[in-house]
C-alpha cells in the first residue's frame, strides 16, 4: 500500500492511495473522523463477509460508532464504542460469532486501536425482516 497527501489550500487536503482519492479537511471529513469510520468500515466488511459465507440471510447492517479522545495533545482515541444494528432473519449465535471473529481476529483497524491502548466496547441488536 502506498499513498500521498497533498495540501490544497487553507486547511484542505487531498489524499490518494492505490489510485483512489479522497478530499479531507475543512469541508470534508477530518483525518480522525476518517480513522473512526475506517474502524466501523473494517469491522462491517468482516462481519458481512462471515455472515454471507455462513449463508445467513443478512438484509442490512448499520454500525454506529462513537470515539472518545484525550483532552490534551496528541488527542488520541481512548475509547471506541460500536453499536451494530443488523436486519434480517439471522441466527443470533452466528451473528455473535461473526462479531467476535471481526473483533478478535480479522479487523486490522480494530487491532491497531487495541495495540494503541484504545478501550473497545460493543453491543448489537438484530431487527427481524418485515417480510
Amino acid at each position: 500500500m502506498k499513498g500521498k497527501v497533498k495540501w490544497i489550500k487553507d486547511m484542505k487536503f487531498s489524499g490518494e492511495c492505490d489510485n483512489k482519492s479522497i478530499d479531507m479537511g475543512e469541508e470534508n471529513l477530518t483525518p480522525m473522523q476518517m480513522m473512526l469510520l475506517s474502524v466501523a468500515g473494517c469491522t462491517s466488511y468482516d462481519i458481512v463477509h462471515v455472515l454471507k459465507k455462513s449463508r445467513e440471510p443478512i438484509e442490512g447492517l448499520d454500525v454506529e460508532i462513537t470515539g472518545e479522545r484525550r483532552e490534551e495533545y496528541p488527542k488520541c482515541f481512548t475509547k471506541i464504542i460500536l453499536n451494530y444494528k443488523f436486519k434480517g432473519n439471522l441466527n443470533n449465535e452466528k451473528v455473535l460469532r461473526a462479531i467476535k471473529l471481526s473483533q478478535d481476529k480479522y479487523c486490522s483497524a480494530l487491532a491497531q486501536m487495541k495495540i494503541g491502548g484504545v478501550k473497545i466496547e460493543w453491543n448489537y441488536e438484530v431487527l427481524e425482516s418485515s417480510t
